[in-house]
């Protein structure tokens, strides 16, 4: 009989301990949810393909090669908001319901003010995580703004990369673990529960990642993963990368909250 831990005082939900490797059986369904809706998870999985090249696209125009960096690591704060639409094709599978194009890219129509905030939070997170970055370059005083042919050179190669590129790891870092904390399965809590809060969904996420350190820390870094070689190819493995990950975060959310009503 598995354990559980109540979250809250009303019988809502309870976080279920799992083991470190069960990342993986999310990984396996949610590949079975990419070969049953081909077609809607990869028009899922081209959005931020195409945001990234908007994004790339802005900073060419306006010259701003030192922040590509920051831009590529600030997906991981935006990213469980953009997976709505995955985790609603992943919801209506579970439950056999129709899954359609209006269903899935207007999935936010379950709860829209409380996702709304949760889209402004996390967008909130990452434009100061874009003011840290350019705040880290300033610091290190660089003697003259690198131009994209020069900003590989400088950034990589010049006697300041190792501690500059350092201090960017580490407070990205701070940062995406506390994002990966309240993020993890707090949209998939507010899409499956309608009348949920985002400070209930918030707590819960916080409560799944304590109470599961292990598999959670791997999850993390599965991510990380498939989201890094996703961006490799020009950004196109993020239109596979993206569902994978989305379509899986629903899975993980389903396997470790647990609510009375379905116990």
């Amino acid at each position: 009989m598995s354990e559980s831990v109540a979250v809250f005082r009303a019988p809502q939900p309870r976080i279920r301990r799992v083991p470190i490797d069960r990342p993986w059986t999310w990984l396996g369904a949610a590949w079975r949810d990419i070969l049953a809706t081909t077609g809607l998870s990869l028009a899922c999985g081209l959005v931020p393909v195409l945001a990234g090249w908007l994004g790339i696209a802005f900073l060419v125009w306006f010259d701003f090669p030192y922040l590509v960096l920051p831009l590529g690591a600030g997906f991981f704060f935006v990213g469980p908001f953009v997976a709505v639409g995955l985790y609603e094709i992943s919801r209506r599978r579970e439950r056999n319901l129709p899954i359609d194009g209006e269903s899935v890219f207007l999935a936010w129509r379950r709860n829209p003010d409380q996702l709304a905030l949760m889209g402004a939070l996390l967008l909130f997170i990452h434009l100061a995580w874009m003011r840290v970055a350019q705040l880290i370059f300033a610091v290190f005083e660089w003697r003259s703004m690198p131009s994209w042919d020069r900003f590989a050179d400088v950034v990589w190669f010049s006697s300041r990369s190792l501690p500059f590129l350092a201090t960017g790891i580490i407070c990205g870092a701070v940062l995406a673990a506390a994002v990966f904390a309240i993020a993890a399965f707090a949209i998939p809590y507010l899409l499956d529960r309608r009348e949920a809060n985002l400070f209930e969904a918030i707590a819960t996420s916080v409560a799944a990642v304590r109470l599961n350190l292990q598999p959670m820390a791997l999850w993390a870094a599965m991510i990380v993963f498939l989201v890094a070689v996703g961006m490799v190819p020009g950004l196109l493995g993020l239109a596979i990368a993206v569902p994978l990950a989305g379509h899986a975060t629903w899975h993980a959310y389903r396997d470790i909250v647990v609510f009375p009503d379905e116990a």
